[in-house]
């Protein structure tokens, strides 16, 4: 067979092997041995390849075709189909009547061949979609939250590689047995899946964690790359790689939900009509600025934070609603950026290659420069993955200094707003930190001191002070619940438990206490809004009614006072955080189809705070919801984009939202 073979190969290219685009070896009882490597490696322009009515039972890894299109493999006798991913441009594939191949090797193919639109002869576009991105974002929050609840502290501090050896049979093993998603049809896709996604979480994670964890402590990161680029530079950079993105109208009807998210027709409703509403705010900038080494190909990098600088003309402790600053500090990937909302220029970044940031926080300190001079400056903390937090002093573009916080990675930072100095550090070790981060010298020598740690029962999602007194408590959304931690540097405990572990309604309407806490922020001196795994849930409640400082019981449970439930999304999907405006009393949150949901209370505050403990009956609905446009890159459609975070300035004029799609989206208020 293989001399046949070689005999038809050398017929059909002799005059042209360097550029023939479709070969047939259709019937001719061909096996895989008999399918050369080198006789294929001469096809290089080879477009379409027909291995119909065949013996095959597996491909060779090694074919050689990078230009090949479409492939026909009908009866034959495959068994597996991952060997298909040498052939990353297929776009027509067919392997109909090969009795071993299941629906799992469909799925298989699906998320192996990116450029896949046609499977045995039915287009398979938006499967496909699912299956690489929802399906694969679902399947690794599942594999992270396997980690992080079984295994994550069975690594000792100082461990060897023989643990990380031990640690990674085990999890893998434990992971492809418990990690389960979809139909039991395609329970052998969502294993191998599984096992992929954990090798390559572990790789990252244990990886990282092996790099740092041994490193002498006075040793300073001397091969990392760290710059801090002008707005020169920074806007050449955005010249080189940017995209254009251009927003175009969106149809008013609104796609079907998909499964496992169904709505009540009333909340249908509530969203058509929200949408509707007239305009108050229109879209101004769609950036791509946060890109892996600057690639233009990049809308995988997640954004996570983003925060106002505050304006310097009048201190620290300014009103911030008399005028408000138009840059905003994102994060996301290796890099944080300062962006001008009205112009769209980046006006500064910063980038750590090694480094994931997920939160910044800003700071004004008074600073002494020559002949003793004193002088406010914006410091900018930014942290991550890492666990350290870098101090950039943003007008002379410098990173001034590093405090290494924690050996877990860091969720969330805050700055308390009576003491410049101090910032609370929110970890992966289900630790709270608060630090003195001291003030540079002309020189930029600083002495950073950790004051207090707060010791948590999960890790701490959100972080928030108390508005009528910041110094003494912390609120904290965790992934295990809502707790409160009393602050107060008076005491000498430098290490503290919990003060009180708040409850929530559950699907049944009983109070738990077990529940994710994904977003936290205060709507003014007492309403706090949060939002909890349990599906389209937003609770506003009040804090001086649901914890009494007076009480002397540590660590106790008491019931959170609530006063209305607003009406989103019923994703199940965590991380989608929000945030508030107390000048305008508005609240704001993201969802799992790029929109965000804003909510106008500022006709229900007054009635909260008369009508004791009086909870409204009915959810309240947005007041309007900013969908999402069709934005184009590279010619593509963006799809399946999340909105991470989104925020406001003080004066709501600019609203910022960050994606999973490494856009950042600025609306202005018209």
């Amino acid at each position: 067979v293989s001399s046949e073979v070689q005999h038809l190969f050398f017929e059909q290219t002799a005059d042209s092997s360097r550029s023939l685009i479709l070969f047939s070896l259709s019937k001719l009882q061909l096996k895989t041995g008999d399918l050369d490597p080198r006789l294929f490696s001469r096809l290089r322009h080879l477009q379409k390849l027909d291995l119909s009515d065949n013996l095959l039972d597996k491909f060779p890894n090694s074919l050689t075709l990078p230009d090949l299109r479409v492939l026909n493999c009908n009866n034959n006798q495959l068994e597996d189909v991952t060997a298909l991913k040498q052939f990353p441009l297929l776009e027509e594939l067919t392997y109909e009547n090969n009795v071993y191949l299941t629906p799992n090797d469909d799925y298989k193919v699906m998320f192996l061949l990116q450029n896949l639109r046609l499977l045995n002869g039915k287009d398979i576009t938006k499967l496909a979609n699912h299956v690489r991105h929802v399906n694969s974002r679902k399947l690794t929050s599942k594999v992270t939250a396997h980690w992080e609840k079984f295994f994550r502290d069975q690594l000792p501090e100082k461990y060897t590689a023989e643990h990380v050896k031990s640690i990674k049979k085990k999890f893998l093993k434990s992971v492809e047995t418990n990690v389960v998603y979809g139909p039991s049809s395609l329970s052998e896709f969502t294993r191998w899946r599984v096992k992929m996604i954990a090798e390559e979480f572990l790789a990252s994670s244990l990886s990282l964690e092996e790099n740092t964890n041994p490193k002498p402590e006075e040793e300073v990161d001397e091969n990392e790359e760290e710059s801090t680029e002008s707005p020169r530079e920074v806007a050449e950079d955005i010249g080189e790689v940017g995209v254009t993105l251009t927003p175009s109208k969106r149809k008013r009807n609104h796609s079907t939900p998909s499964s496992g998210n169904k709505r009540s027709k009333s909340q249908a409703n509530t969203e058509e009509e929200a949408a509707l509403n007239p305009r108050n705010a229109e879209p101004l900038h769609f950036l791509q600025c946060h890109s892996k080494g600057n690639s233009r190909e990049d809308f995988k990098t997640q954004l996570w934070s983003c925060v106002f600088e505050p304006l310097l003309d009048s201190g620290s402790r300014k009103d911030p609603v008399v005028s408000s600053s138009r840059t905003v500090a994102t994060c996301g990937g290796e890099s944080v950026c300062l962006i001008d909302c009205e112009t769209g220029m980046v006006l500064k970044k910063y980038k750590v290659p090694t480094e994931e940031f997920f939160s910044v926080a800003w700071t004004t300190l008074t600073m002494v420069i020559s002949d003793s001079r004193k002088k406010t400056h914006n410091i900018l903390a930014a942290a991550g993955r890492r666990g350290i937090v870098k101090l950039i002093h943003v007008a002379a573009d410098f990173c001034y200094g590093e405090i290494k916080a924690h050996k877990k990675p860091i969720a969330t930072l805050c700055f308390s707003p009576t003491h410049e100095t101090r910032l609370f550090t929110a970890s992966y070790d289900k630790r709270i930190a608060l630090w003195d981060i001291g003030i540079p010298d002309c020189d930029y020598n600083f002495k950073a001191s950790q004051l207090l740690v707060l010791e948590a029962l999960s890790i701490p999602l959100r972080i928030a002070l108390v508005p009528t007194c910041p110094d003494q408590y912390l609120l904290a959304g965790c992934e295990d619940g809502c707790f409160t931690w009393n602050i107060k540097l008076d005491k000498e405990q430098k290490s503290r438990p919990f003060e009180a572990l708040f409850q929530f309604p559950d699907d049944e309407g009983d109070m738990t206490t077990s529940h994710r806490v994904d977003g936290l922020a205060f709507l003014n001196d007492d309403v706090v809004v949060s939002k909890s795994s349990k599906p389209g849930c937003i609770y506003l409640w009040s804090w001086s009614r649901s914890f009494d400082g007076k009480g002397k019981a540590c660590q106790r449970t008491v019931s959170a006072v609530i006063l209305a439930e607003l009406e989103w999304s019923t994703t199940d999907m965590s991380y989608l955080t929000l945030s508030t405006c107390p000048a305008k009393e508005y609240v704001f949150c993201g969802d799992e189809k790029g929109s965000v949901w804003m909510y106008n209370l500022s006709t229900y505050t007054t009635a909260w705070s008369t009508a004791k403990g009086k909870r409204s009956d009915k959810r309240i609905p947005p007041t309007q919801i900013l969908k999402w446009p069709e934005l184009r890159a590279n010619g593509e459609q963006l799809t399946e984009v999340l909105i991470n975070n989104v925020i406001t300035d003080p004066t709501f004029t600019y609203l910022v939202a960050l994606t999973s799609v490494n856009i950042t989206a600025i609306w202005k208020k018209s």
